[in-house]
């Protein structure tokens, strides 16, 4: 599995590209704004074709660039955050916030994507293959936002990837948390839409579901591992004894 990563984007969001080795059609996880030319070049430098995007919740800094990059292809959001796509500042910052963000992105023009589709059902309820030969689960996990999710998946990370994790050839057991949890921290509950409770049983919700040696790529910052979390994290032990 490859699994490419970026970070050179507004707030420092995570883009990751995923794709199998084999198929080379890649899924898109997270657009952040400044990503469309990344994601453009590394596609073709790994010789990848664009499959889909998949978008962990609908905060402006996580979305911004999925029209440019999409093009035709599906842009998939959980559906609880799908009204964010409407107007991403609206419902992401405050308004004393959005010239700012909108200047520091360089006052490019919003563009809804023109497939943009719900989760799929299959992937609440099992793997599913997302893009050819890439299977992903959805777990809801709100609190950040109400639509927050994340996504499970296995594979062994190949030597095409550009994500600093060593896996000597094993089936790693991988999540992609978005603004869930961070390395030792986890996405904010004041912003419209988040609530502190709901996060708090989705991240215990996640203790009890998620095995310990799961890598986890958030959507700020370095990769983690629940193990990690869970022992060292001081937002993980309010969630497990609240």
């Amino acid at each position: 599995m490859i699994i490419l990563n970026y970070d050179q984007t507004f707030i420092q969001a995570n883009t990751y590209i995923v794709a199998d080795d084999d198929a080379r059609e890649a899924l898109v996880i997270d657009t952040g704004a400044g990503s469309a030319q990344w994601i453009k070049d590394t596609l073709a430098e790994h010789q990848l074709s664009l499959g889909a995007v998949l978008l962990t919740h609908g905060h402006l800094d996580h979305i911004w660039d999925s029209a440019a990059v999409a093009g035709d292809a599906p842009v998939y959001i959980p559906a609880p955050d799908r009204y964010r796509v409407e107007d991403p500042f609206k419902a992401s910052l405050p308004d004393a916030a959005r010239d700012l963000a909108l200047a520091r992105m360089g006052a490019q023009a919003w563009k809804v994507p023109s497939n943009l589709l719900d989760l799929p059902q299959e992937m609440l309820s099992g793997s599913f293959e997302i893009v050819k030969g890439v299977y992903m689960r959805a777990l809801p996990t709100p609190g950040h936002s109400e639509g927050s999710t994340v996504f499970l998946t296995q594979g062994t990370i190949s030597d095409e990837s550009n994500v600093p994790v060593v896996s000597d050839g094993r089936v790693e057991s991988i999540m992609f948390a978005g603004d869930v949890i961070f390395r030792n921290g986890i996405g904010r509950t004041d912003l419209p839409g988040g609530d502190e409770q709901e996060m708090m049983a989705s991240l215990r919700l996640l203790v009890n579901v998620i095995r310990p040696e799961t890598v986890i790529f958030p959507g700020h910052g370095g990769h983690t591992t629940m193990f990690y979390e869970t022992r060292y994290s001081p937002y993980m032990h309010a969630a497990m004894s609240s």
